[in-house]
């Protein structure tokens, strides 16, 4: 398996520079700015913001803010999807007000929402428009342009190497690949030698992207895949720190706040739970936290009664929430799957 070490090294996108090459993936009502932070704390070289709708973004749709707002963090990386180039363009520019340093355009979702208004994955169906898009992003603002795709639309159209290479000519300073066509959906398993074909096309950095969950998954994937970095998704379900792991196992810098006692589990969660009643606000910041206490309590105390998850995921009283996750996180170690905290 080829050596991690290279993972741990810096890795500059345009005039940006990473600090490591372990990312964590944008995912839609996940990676917000509590998520990001965390992540970011625990040694993720990138994070990156939730895909935004640049039309509600260019129309100021409510909501929209919270997504492209500056975290503090050191590099603020946007996601953008659409179809329309006005609004593409239009979207780059207020993100980029708004401080963003790097301007992601999303062209892999398979998400029917999104790739039935013809954006995401979709765009791989006509190269031409996808590059429009592209095009006018790169011309609207200065920071550095990415992209993340899949291999296609199906197997009867992988053209990922193809978009790649177009895109690399049209200014875009990074491309991700998610090793899957938009038809597979997250279905199978991500055909990481694939990717090399996207990196054998272009000569700026590729991210490989699918099915990385550990420190060994990550060796692998560089090995067949050739790609320059590496990003996480899926596997940072109740694991912010999952990034920040593989990116330690390569020599980065990496925090030791990973929760390793029962009581420690719990402040972390309550901690994560708090900082989303902030975010959202107490009636939105109950449903859009529910997601992840469900992850925590799958990853980390699968075996706790029906009945105590059921009162955590319906209670309506904060107050009473963070008692129920403390009973629930807090008890004898046996009962808690502290192992796959690490």
């Amino acid at each position: 398996m080829v050596n991690l070490i290279r993972l741990a090294a810096p890795l500059d996108v345009g005039s940006v520079r990473i600090r490591n090459r372990v990312f964590l993936a944008p995912m839609s009502g996940i990676t917000d700015e509590a998520f990001r932070q965390r992540a970011h704390s625990h040694g993720a070289g990138l994070v990156v913001s939730e895909m935004v709708a640049s039309g509600e973004l260019a129309k100021g749709r409510a909501g929209c803010d919270l997504r492209i707002r500056h975290s503090g963090l050191p590099v603020h990386m946007v996601q953008l999807a659409g179809r329309e180039a006005m609004h593409m363009a239009e979207g780059a520019r207020i993100a980029a007000g708004e401080g963003a340093d790097i301007i992601d355009i999303n062209m892999g979702c398979p998400a029917k929402k999104v790739t039935g208004g013809y954006a995401g994955s979709a765009l791989m169906l006509d190269l031409d428009h996808a590059l429009s898009l592209i095009e006018a992003v790169v011309a609207a603002v200065k920071v550095p342009v990415t992209v993340k795709m899949r291999l296609g639309w199906d197997d009867a159209a992988l053209n990922a190497p193809v978009l790649a290479r177009r895109a690399e000519q049209a200014g875009v300073r990074m491309v991700t690949v998610h090793g899957r066509t938009r038809c597979q959906f997250y279905q199978g398993k991500a055909d990481w030698r694939a990717i090399a074909r996207v990196k054998e096309a272009v000569s700026i950095p590729v991210v490989a992207n699918g099915d990385v969950c550990s420190q060994s998954e990550a060796s692998v994937i560089l090995e067949q895949s050739g790609a320059d970095a590496v990003m996480v998704g899926r596997a940072h379900y109740g694991a912010p720190w999952v990034a920040g792991s593989i990116a330690a196992a390569a020599g980065g810098t990496f925090s030791s706040r990973i929760p390793e006692t029962p009581q420690g589990l719990a402040d972390y969660v309550v901690a994560h739970y708090e900082d989303m009643l902030a975010l959202y606000g107490i009636e939105s910041g109950l449903r859009q936290a529910r997601k992840h206490l469900g992850w925590y309590l799958d990853r980390h105390a699968g075996s706790v009664a029906g009945e105590s998850r059921k009162a955590i995921m319906t209670a309506l009283e904060p107050a009473r929430v963070i008692t129920l996750l403390r009973d629930v996180f807090s008890r004898d170690p046996q009962t808690l799957n502290l192992r796959s905290a690490a």
